[in-house]
């Protein structure tokens, strides 16, 4: 028969903070993957030799319908030169770039009008292309 007392209690783990953890953990990969890919506009863009890099300040969509895209909000013809000069004044760049994301479909005048609102503006263009050594 056993008659002493245990005088050592078994250790237990706290899990409560876990959960915590885990939570904060998947908001930060939820909000990380969002700003990994803010381009949802889907486009089939026209492919080149080689590519240019360049940051991304403002990004102007044409897709095949022929509507314009300024980041992800649809806009007109008419308003686009407003519309862009509030998401360069909203970034704050020392050199602000567009970069034009045409569809294959998307036509040479509306290209080249992106390219006239951003030489309005004083602004930088640069125009997206799939990568053809892949």
């Amino acid at each position: 028969m056993n008659i002493r007392k245990h005088l050592r209690d078994e250790p237990h783990g706290h899990a409560s903070a876990l959960n915590d953890i885990l939570f904060i953990l998947l908001l930060f990969f939820l909000i990380i993957s969002t700003l990994a890919n803010p381009n949802v506009v889907k486009l089939s863009i026209p492919k080149a030799q080689s590519d240019t890099k360049a940051k991304q300040t403002v990004v102007v969509s044409i897709n095949d319908k022929q509507q314009f895209f300024v980041g992800t909000q649809q806009v007109a013809v008419d308003s686009m030169k407003k519309n862009i000069g509030a998401a360069v004044a909203k970034a704050q760049d020392a050199e602000p770039t567009v970069v034009i994301n045409a569809d294959k479909m998307a036509t040479a005048d509306n290209i080249v009008a992106v390219m006239r609102v951003a030489h309005e503006l004083n602004l930088r263009t640069v125009l997206a292309v799939e990568n053809n050594t892949r």
